[in-house]
């Protein structure tokens, strides 16, 4: 047996949950019913084994480090220079 849910949401909800549901490629009804039984079951949104890869991949990136103060120091000087 299948029974009707109804949920009222504001514009900018539902729009957020339809470009939600458009980057799943789902319906938002299919969409909503598979975050429902995810929250409802405790179900990761992804695969650990594809959360491990995505950090593995980051890790092998070389990002720009320094000291955070000089950092700050050089983004500040940045706007101040086209501000």
């Amino acid at each position: 047996m299948s029974h009707r849910l109804q949920v009222i949401l504001d514009d900018e909800e539902y729009a957020a949950l339809q470009a939600a549901a458009r980057r799943s490629r789902d319906t938002v009804s299919e969409y909503v019913r598979r975050t429902l039984r995810e929250a409802r079951d405790g179900t990761p949104s992804a695969p650990i084994e594809h959360k491990l890869l995505v950090v593995r991949e980051a890790a092998g990136h070389a990002y720009p480090t320094g000291d955070p103060e000089a950092i700050e120091e050089e983004i500040t000087a940045g706007y101040m220079d086209h501000g």
